[in-house]
């Protein structure tokens, strides 16, 4: 297994070395990807997800090909749990440098038949598990005066989007949140940027989002560069976002969506 993961294939050797990183919903998706970008650059990386079971690719990976790494069953949203994960981290390994808030959940539902409990669950672990992981992760990096926070955010944070207000919402907080931490912690030595992925391929997008393949070919067919991304291309921008390369960065959200999100109005559709 000497191949790098996707994710790491664009940024120097050892890019991450030395830095300890916490990734939530570290093992699927682009939470998976990032975790495995991290690791094979150098890091030492906890992933954290609310079921073990999501925790073990990432952790057979690791111990195949001989990255420092490790889990926790954690839900973001119990604000005590999420600062006993932070005292773990620092304890065992002696700082915090990088976290990356990837939890999130999502489906799609009508505003009007949208229940109070999917509501809360969608906006709480979106919006409330990143400032909780935020808050608990940013005091470490406060004390030693360095650090680096990665959100994952989505273009409908700005724009909303039909049948997803619940997690239209909570992006929008979220990336209030990111420009809020980056201007309060900026003069502390700690960097808060977002990423607004657009739609990637991914098994959790397909089941929530565009089920069924006619669905997934009509969505591919709208995006200006003709294709979905792969959750390794949008996990390599999130590693730039972390990496030396992005040092005077911060209070940032990078759009990587194969120009989706630009308008296109009356020639939608047409091709010179």
């Amino acid at each position: 297994m000497s191949e790098l993961p996707p994710a790491a294939r664009w940024l120097p050797a050892r890019s991450f070395a030395g830095d300890v990183a916490f990734v939530t919903g570290g093992g699927t998706g682009l939470g998976l990807e990032i975790a495995r970008g991290l690791a094979a650059l150098g890091a030492s990386v906890v992933i954290a997800s609310r079921k073990a079971e999501h925790h073990s690719a990432f952790l057979g990976e690791a111990r195949a090909r001989g990255w420092p790494a490790s889990a926790l069953v954690l839900d973001v949203r119990e604000g005590a749990a999420v600062a006993r994960a932070a005292d773990e981290v620092a304890e065992r390994h002696g700082r915090v440098d990088v976290l990356v808030n990837n939890a999130a959940g999502n489906f799609v539902v009508p505003a009007e038949r949208m229940s109070e409990n999917a509501w809360r669950a969608v906006v709480g672990i979106a919006l409330d598990g990143t400032f909780l992981c935020s808050r608990a992760f940013g005091r470490k990096m406060l004390e030693r005066g360095a650090g680096r926070i990665l959100n994952v955010v989505a273009t409908y944070a700005w724009t909303g989007m039909p049948f997803v207000s619940h997690s239209a919402s909570a992006k929008a907080g979220v990336l209030a949140l990111t420009r809020s931490l980056a201007s309060e912690w900026a003069a502390r030595g700690v960097r808060v940027n977002a990423i607004a992925p657009g739609p990637f391929a991914s098994e959790g997008a397909a089941a929530n989002l565009w089920p069924g393949d006619e669905e997934g070919e009509r969505l591919a067919a709208r995006v200006p560069l003709g294709r979905l991304g792969t959750a390794g291309e949008v996990a390599a921008q999130a590693l730039w976002l972390l990496s030396p390369a992005s040092a005077w960065v911060t209070g940032s959200c990078l759009v990587v969506d194969g120009g989706v999100s630009l308008p296109t109005g009356l020639l939608e559709g047409r091709r010179a």
